[in-house]
């Protein structure tokens, strides 16, 4: 039979060893969450960072697009001015801008197709680094799971070795 006293040290020790325990648990819980927040922070800003710099440039690209637009109509507009006593000259000029007009709208339309397709691939990876992200989290808590388990199994059973070996070598 143990006595109170030994009753109480195994008390003290399943005690001691519960505490060690949350604070292993804690411990563990802190580093997943602070590895899983830096990781979502490194997809977001990254994710930004290609917004960002996809923005930037079809932006240029739009900009001098219409720039290039706006100087062909003011060419257009001067040349028929200057040529109204010309008709020829200024049906063939015309024509000419339209074509050109035509070629810029079209181009304009082409980039705003490829900005479209951009975007939409853009979205497919920054969801498919998301569900990766999501994926390592999960295996993370899988195998902090995993070892919370282990420790606490051998931290029991070295609780009952120790009840063991007391109960034995207390036993005449």
């Amino acid at each position: 039979m143990c006595s109170k006293q030994q009753r109480q040290t195994k008390k003290t020790d399943i005690n001691k060893a519960l505490i060690a325990k949350r604070k292993r648990l804690e411990t563990y819980t802190k580093a997943s969450l602070k590895t899983s927040n830096q990781k979502i922070e490194h997809v977001w800003k990254t994710q930004q960072d290609q917004r960002q710099k996809m923005n930037n440039e079809y932006s240029q690209q739009f900009q001098t697009l219409f720039h290039q637009w706006e100087d062909d109509m003011q060419k257009t507009e001067e040349q028929e001015e200057n040529v109204t006593n010309m008709f020829r000259q200024q049906q063939k000029l015309f024509q000419q801008a339209r074509i050109v007009q035509n070629q810029r709208l079209k181009a304009t339309k082409q980039l705003c197709e490829q900005f479209f397709k951009s975007m939409l691939e853009l979205e497919k990876n920054n969801e498919n680094l998301l569900t990766s992200a999501q994926n390592e989290l999960k295996k993370e808590m899988a195998m902090l799971q995993k070892k919370i388990l282990m420790d606490t199994q051998q931290q029991e059973k070295a609780i009952v070795r120790k009840s063991l070996q007391s109960i034995f070598l207390m036993d005449p």
